[in-house]
């Protein structure tokens, strides 16, 4: 078995679902169980949805899933055509129908409940999209609803998965599958009194390596718009190297850095099993991509560039000039914990912490609670730069014409907190 997952790019039109077909066909693996994020930008379209809803705008909120639907529909007809299409519409119509329901219904009040249930109908639409197309090619398939099969708690927008009844389930369900493919969404699951839930942005990735940590899958490919995994953003920097493998301990390191092409929790269950994590460009399936795994035969020799946009810097200091003690820390992090702020950077003194986080919605009342304690001051619109494998001309040119507020070293790493 065989994990795949294609995210959103590779997935936005008609031509990206025509190309993750040619690839599945060319699979000889069987089953090959495909992991799918919703299209393009329908999680931001959903977003501005939710937001009108949660604001108790109704009306706005159905014209802006009247833009998602006509969109889903124009891809959903270049794919099917003829006596198939009647049968396809009826399915995409009884989703948005569903939503539109929910919409015009008594509004919900809890924010991060509300957020999952909407937000997650991309994936359902996206993988109800690519399963219909399949079928109607003549390649047999399996739709699953993982919000019925991955189990999480209750913590809304970031939840954490119930391992054994998710295992339980899900391997319950594959076993009985009768066809080579299965379809399943990335990105969420459902609590055990089926709320639908999700598990933070980019969490599709996990959701590929729980389901072959589960089902013992021989490997997990996660189908990029790019080579392989990069030494740096090539929006962002010129002349980037291709990284073709990593270790696991590696690919951690770089993702809690902030790099964007592996989700930060996808790597644990893939170590704890041994399973190797490819990445691949859609665009060039035959591309060997980069491979991520236990032992590789070099390390890597180049210097990585990880940019974190839209951060805030918290400083923090006792209210009466005294020492930051030990009793600080907890208090502190509970907070920050409670308000799902991610945290990016960390730094102390005797009268001070330092901490970077990302910008969020709970960014203020964290920083009230703080204050019923605590001096607390803050610098917004921020970006972190983090350079592994630095070099001193590396950490000069990266220096230059930045307003630094913050500058951590150790001897391969150096990371900037700038305006």
């Amino acid at each position: 078995m065989e994990i795949y997952k294609f995210g959103g790019a590779s997935v936005k039109d008609a031509a990206g679902i025509r190309n993750l077909a040619q690839i599945v066909e060319n699979t000889n693996q069987e089953p090959l169980v495909v992991v799918v994020s919703a299209m393009g930008k329908t999680t931001n379209q959903l977003e501005k949805i939710h937001s009108a809803y949660d604001a108790g705008s109704q009306d706005n909120a159905l014209l802006e899933l009247q833009q998602l639907e006509r969109y889903h529909f124009d891809v959903l007809n270049q794919l099917i055509e003829g006596d198939d299409q009647a049968a396809a519409h009826s399915k995409l119509n009884a989703i948005f129908q569903e939503l539109k329901t929910y919409l015009t219904s008594l509004i919900d009040t809890h924010f991060d409940k509300t957020y999952d249930k909407i937000v997650s109908y991309g994936e359902v639409l996206s993988t109800t999209i690519v399963s219909l197309y399949l079928n109607h090619i003549k390649c047999s398939n399996t739709l699953l609803d993982m919000r019925q099969l991955l189990i999480t708690d209750n913590q809304y927008r970031d939840a954490n998965i119930n391992y054994d009844e998710s295992a339980r389930r899900i391997k319950a369900s594959v076993s009985n599958c009768t066809t080579p493919i299965i379809i399943v969404q990335g990105f969420i699951g459902g609590t055990i009194d089926n709320q639908p839930t999700t598990l933070g942005r980019e969490g599709s990735d996990y959701t590929a390596a729980m389901l072959a940590n589960i089902l013992d899958a021989k490997r997990v490919t996660i189908w990029k718009d790019v080579p392989g995994v990069l030494n740096a953003d090539p929006k962002l920097f010129d002349n980037t190297v291709h990284i073709p493998e990593m270790t696991y301990s590696e690919a951690v390191e770089l993702a809690f850095s902030g790099a964007q092409i592996i989700h930060p929790k996808t790597i644990r269950p893939l170590e704890n099993k041994g399973i190797a994590l490819f990445v691949k460009p859609f665009t060039d399936p035959q591309n060997a991509g980069t491979v991520i795994k236990r032992q590789i035969a070099k390390p890597i020799n180049v210097p990585v560039y990880i940019v974190r946009k839209n951060q805030v810097l918290l400083t923090i200091r006792p209210k009466d000039f005294s020492f930051v003690l030990e009793s600080t820390l907890p208090k502190l992090f509970t907070i920050i914990e409670q308000n799902k702020l991610k945290v990016s950077l960390i730094q102390s003194s005797a009268i001070t912490i330092s901490v970077s986080v990302d910008n969020s919605r709970n960014l203020f009342a964290a920083i009230e609670q703080l204050q019923k304690d605590y001096q607390v001051s803050y610098n917004d619109g921020l970006t972190l730069l983090t350079v592994r494998g630095t070099t001193p001309q590396i950490i000069k040119e990266v220096e230059q014409d930045k307003e630094i507020l913050l500058k951590q070293t150790t001897r391969r790493t150096i990371k900037l907190l700038y305006r």
